[in-house]
């Protein structure tokens, strides 16, 4: 069983340039293009064992990322910006809810004073310039 040798240059460069491109924050492998070694190493498209026989660009990556904080600059645009879109939606949730309130409480009013005035021109009293005032049951029980 012959196999053929590793190119163990072209496995330096691969592990570079996966380096290079998440530490960029423009992974075209890592769903994520978090600054782990495990993202590093499914950015390289080389196996774990590989990946870690270069452990001096490995450590050389996980140095890049400390001094970075750990998050690449275009991950942290978008975690802030997600947050305050977060933050506006919450805002629009809130006004939608009060206006849903508003126009609940509207749809009341329109329909106590609709009956009104239908029991206004049942008994004749519109256009004279009083309004009845009906008195409405507490209770479902009237005392006899």
């Amino acid at each position: 069983m012959n196999r053929t040798p590793r190119d163990r240059a072209a496995e330096r460069s691969a592990i570079q340039a996966a380096a290079d491109r998440l530490l960029a924050g423009t992974p075209l492998h890592s769903a994520s293009g978090k600054l782990t070694a495990t993202e590093l190493i499914n950015e390289s498209g080389l196996r774990r064992d590989v990946v870690y026989e270069h452990r001096d660009l490995v450590d050389d990556f996980k140095a890049q990322v400390k001094a970075r904080h750990s998050v690449p600059e275009v991950a942290q645009k978008m975690a802030d910006h997600a947050a305050s879109l977060k933050a506006e939606l919450k805002d629009v949730k809130a006004d939608l809810q009060r206006e849903r309130d508003t126009n609940a409480y509207l749809r009341r009013v329109i329909t106590e004073l609709s009956i009104e005035l239908e029991q206004s021109r049942q008994q004749g009293t519109i256009g004279l310039g009083v309004t009845p005032l009906v008195r409405h049951p507490v209770s479902s029980r009237e005392p006899h």
